[in-house]
């Protein structure tokens, strides 16, 4: 009777630890790949613009930015700023030379959302890729193409 008292707490504890906790607020989508795309982006190339440019020319629906390296002239970025939602962002750009360490993010319903990573000497530093962030020697960018079927387009946001 005393064993059969315990259990009945613990279970009862963890329904309510789950409940509490909300386990279940994520969102898990299973696919493969179709193809994969290496993009080589040219000196002087904005790479926003060379991501969205690659999009349309091959037709890419939904991706994942699998990998990217190359170095940069100038760099254009937003990070967030407090813990707010929606965030607020602080956007910074400079024009130096740095190296692109990596590049990672989605192309969701046609549309480029990546994060870049980048680094000098002394410095590491990185955020939301924006307009203005362009090749010095190139940029080589890999993507895993998916499904066009795959419904991911709401993955980047933070409302459910």
């Amino acid at each position: 009777m005393k064993t059969t008292i315990i259990l009945f707490f613990f279970i009862l504890s963890l329904r309510i630890y789950a409940q509490e906790e909300d386990i279940s607020s994520m969102d898990i989508t299973t696919s493969k790949f179709e193809r994969i795309e290496i993009i080589k982006m040219e000196s002087g190339t904005d790479m926003l613009e060379g991501l969205n440019n690659a999009v349309k020319e091959k037709k890419i629906k939904n991706a994942v930015i699998l990998a990217g390296i190359g170095s940069v002239t100038d760099y254009h970025f937003h990070v967030v700023s407090d813990r707010n939602l929606p965030p607020a962002n602080e956007y910074t750009s400079a024009s130096c030379a740095m190296d692109l360490i990596a590049v990672q993010g989605y192309i969701l319903d046609g549309r480029a959302h990546a994060h870049i990573t980048l680094a000098d000497e002394n410095s590491t530093l990185g955020g939301h890729l924006e307009p203005g962030t362009k090749a010095l020697t190139f940029f080589i960018i890999t993507m895993g193409v998916l499904p066009d079927s795959l419904s991911i387009e709401h993955l980047d946001s933070y409302k459910k």
